[in-house]
């Protein structure tokens, strides 16, 4: 049984989903990581992981715009304002989404279906650079 921990750091240039499936892949030949299971964890409250369809953009623009319209900046509801008024929308988005995935490996492929990929989603307006925390279990 064999675990390795790792890095990776996705540079967001403003609000939007970034596909990172390929450095995944590319951590994962590099150790020649066979069989188990990989978690990824995201070391923030304003951005948040998810899986996607990979095809067609306009499934990242339809979420970006279903969450827009679902949670808006700027809301007069929110008092959490210190970064501005994306800082509680992106928060609540998180919240309804997740920071965490787990991806079983096997025969040295993640089981993704045809048309996913791992997605960083970020929440706010603003460039950021998010770390995200990958722990591989198995063989």
């Amino acid at each position: 049984m064999r675990q390795a921990f790792h890095e990776l750091v996705i540079a967001t240039r403003r609000r939007g989903l970034v596909e990172f499936t390929g450095a995944v892949e590319q951590w994962i030949a590099e150790n020649q990581f066979r069989d188990g299971l990989l978690t990824l964890h995201l070391r923030h409250t304003s951005a948040s992981l998810l899986i996607q369809e990979n095809a067609d953009p306009d499934v990242r623009r339809d979420l970006d715009a279903f969450f827009a319209r679902l949670v808006r900046d700027g809301d007069p509801l929110f008092i959490h304002t210190a970064e501005g008024e994306d800082d509680m929308p992106a928060h609540i988005r998180t919240a309804l989404t997740s920071v965490n995935l787990s991806l079983p490996l096997h025969a040295g492929q993640l089981a993704l279906g045809t048309w996913q990929g791992i997605y960083l989603w970020e929440h706010r307006t603003q460039p950021h650079r998010r770390q995200i925390a990958l722990h591989f279990i198995g063989e």
